[in-house]
């Protein structure tokens, strides 16, 4: 009833006539879309009231949201005027910034992460905000269930014990059940800090020592971060609000001052998406960005497994003689996704699209550089669990500062890059393209 493809739907049904055992598990954790919940009008989340804030806000950039209508409907909420933006590259940058600010809280902290570990990084950011706590300031942790799995109980007993607030996304549903859909297969990926509803902190980086370059399986780890001064940080204090009273059925109190500081003059879009979203709303904002380029379309991203639309869109792009680069990791981390992710980046390069792969760390930012007209830094890969599966947050930025210093950032990301040939794919040992295109097959749920 809900299958985005008829072969989706006939492959799960043959599989559950022949082998109902143990496909039947297989579909309840992956087959099956359920996260309805979170978005229904009767849900216990403030996400249908998105609209009504952003217009209580007053700061719309109507210009630049009547440029992009796609990206407004898809986020349910305007540009916003008046933000600064930083990019802040690796994460020695991102996390000496987000520590800074931390320091500087007189309120209130947010703090979201799919990933949070109990190493060196992790302390350090228990260890600050226990200080900021003992001042007065409120404190609320947010963290992925799956993506933090082995976060070890003492960790958020000492978090609790100074008065901050720490939950997993998933702690008040059930996770797992023998019997309806099961919310296993979809995570929390957001990375959000907010700091008083002025700055906030959005990327690729998660809390442990691998995203500072410190993990000798990665060494040098390249990732992208972004902070925001202004309007938009508010708006992704909201986001965070959301995921909190989901998680929690607390619902944070939202007071936003009469006189929101706008520090800056760049409209900035904060696009949350998942899979509440009615449609498949993450894939057709980047799709509609793909579909508007007209001379260059820069994407990075560790994960590239695009489905027909995207590609689609990206064979288009490049047939109308756009510069269509993607930069990838020369490493994986993950095998299968990365098995899939050259199968995918072997098509493209046969459709003259170039493929670059970054040689001088894993890497792992989500950026994209359209024209000379945007640019987005964010939590979204090119895949379809960031797309259709994964609660997500992307940052739009259509100001000539911000889209300068991204072009120039990936322009010294591609130097590090080698560039995958034509000659290359071909001559690929057959063993090596069948293992490949064999986890290709697994494209949906990667």
């Amino acid at each position: 009833m809900n299958s985005r493809t008829s072969q989706g739907s006939i492959a799960w049904i043959m599989a559950l006539l022949v082998i109902p055992f143990p496909t039947a598990i297989l579909y309840l954790i992956f087959g099956w879309k359920f996260f309805d919940d979170y978005g229904s009008p009767g849900a216990e989340t403030p996400r249908g009231g998105r609209p009504a804030r952003a217009q209580d806000l007053k700061l719309f950039d109507m210009d630049t949201t009547a440029e992009w209508p796609v990206l407004t409907r898809v986020a349910n909420v305007p540009f916003l005027a008046g933000n600064a933006v930083d990019l802040l590259v690796d994460g020695k940058a991102t996390f000496d910034s987000i520590f800074e600010g931390i320091s500087k809280a007189e309120s209130y902290i947010f703090v979201q992460f799919y990933i949070l570990r109990d190493d060196r990084l992790g302390q350090e950011l228990a260890d600050r905000l226990i200080e900021r706590a003992k001042a007065g300031v409120r404190i609320y942790v947010l963290y992925d269930d799956l993506g933090s799995l082995w976060l070890p109980l003492a960790y958020r007993k000492r978090l609790r014990a100074e008065g901050i607030q720490i939950a997993g996304f998933n702690q008040r549903h059930k996770f797992f059940r023998f019997y309806g859909p099961t919310r296993l297969n979809y995570r929390n990926h957001r990375k959000i800090v907010l700091v008083d509803g002025k700055t906030a902190w959005v990327g690729g980086h998660n809390v442990g020592v691998e995203y500072l370059g410190a993990d000798p399986k990665y060494g040098h780890w390249r990732d992208t971060h972004v902070k925001v001064d202004g309007p938009a940080a508010l708006a992704c204090g909201l986001i965070f609000r959301e995921d909190w009273e989901w998680a929690t059925g607390e619902a944070l109190p939202y007071d936003p001052p009469n006189d929101i500081p706008k520090p800056g003059r760049q409209p900035v879009m904060v696009m949350a998406t998942g899979p509440a979203d009615a449609l498949e709303e993450c894939a057709i904002a980047f799709t509609d960005v793909i579909a508007q380029s007209r001379s260059r379309l820069w994407i990075a991203s560790p994960y590239f497994v695009p489905d027909a639309d995207v590609r689609t869109a990206l064979y288009a792009a490049s047939l109308r003689g756009v510069d269509v680069r993607i930069m990838l990791p020369d490493r994986p981390d993950k095998l299968l996704v990365w098995l899939a992710t050259n199968a995918h980046a072997d098509t493209m390069i046969e459709h003259g699209i170039e493929i670059h792969r970054y040689r001088n760390a894993f890497l792992h930012q989500k950026v994209v550089l359209m024209d000379d007209r945007i640019a987005s830094v964010g939590t979204v890969n090119f895949d379809n669990r960031s797309f259709n599966i994964n609660f997500e947050l992307t940052l739009w930025f259509p100001h000539p500062r911000t889209v300068k210093a991204v072009e120039t950032m990936l322009t010294r990301d591609f130097e590090h890059c080698r560039r995958q040939t034509l000659d290359q794919v071909k001559h690929k040992p057959v063993l090596q393209r069948f293992i490949e295109q064999g986890a290709k097959l697994l494209s949906p749920v990667l």
